[in-house]
C-alpha cells in the first residue's frame, strides 16, 4: 500500500514522503497513529498543492531576506562608548548591545543571535560586522566605535 507520511517515521521516511508499507503496517500502526495517510490521487494532489505552496513561501521568505541585507548594507550604527587608559574601549561592544542601538536609531529589528561576531568590539573604529537574516543570505552592517565625550 502506497501511504503519504505526514510526520517523519523512524527508518521509514521524512514528512511528505510516499512510502511503500505492507497493507497490515499502514492499517494497524500508520493510519490509526495518523502519522501518514493512504496515498489516493485526492491525497496526492493535496500533497502537490502543499509543496508549492511552501516553496512559495520559502521564496518569499528568501527575497525578503535579500532586500533586507540591501537595506542593512547601507546602515551604520553608531555607539558611544567610555575610553579608558591610552584611549582604549573600556569594556567591549557586544551584538546585544549593537542590536540595541540598531533599534534605537534605525528602526530595524535585528535578533542578537543572528550577529556574526569573530570577537567582542574592543577598539575605536569603524567596523564591518555581518548578520545572518537566512541559511542563503548573510548581511554586511558598519558600526562605528566611538568616544564619548
Amino acid at each position: 500500500m502506497k501511504v503519504i507520511l505526514l510526520q517523519d517515521v523512524k527508518s521509514l521516511g521524512k514528512k511528505g514522503q510516499i512510502v511503500e508499507v505492507n497493507d497490515g503496517y499502514a492499517r494497524n500502526f500508520i493510519l490509526p497513529k495518523k502519522l501518514g495517510t493512504e496515498a489516493t490521487s485526492q491525497n496526492l494532489n493535496t500533497l502537490k498543492l502543499q509543496k508549492a505552496n511552501e516553496a512559495k513561501i520559502a521564496q518569499e521568505n528568501l527575497d525578503n531576506a535579500r532586500k533586507f541585507a540591501d537595506d542593512l548594507s547601507t546602515l551604520t550604527v553608531v555607539i558611544g562608548m567610555k575610553a579608558g587608559e591610552g584611549g582604549k574601549v573600556f569594556g567591549s561592544v557586544s551584538s546585544k548591545e549593537i542590536a540595541e542601538e540598531a533599534k534605537k536609531q534605525f528602526g530595524v529589528e535585528i535578533d542578537k543571535k543572528k550577529i556574526v561576531l569573530a570577537d567582542p568590539i574592543k577598539s575605536f573604529g569603524t567596523f564591518e560586522i555581518g548578520v545572518k537574516l537566512h541559511p542563503e543570505v548573510t548581511a554586511s552592517m558598519k558600526v562605528k566605535v566611538q568616544e564619548n565625550g
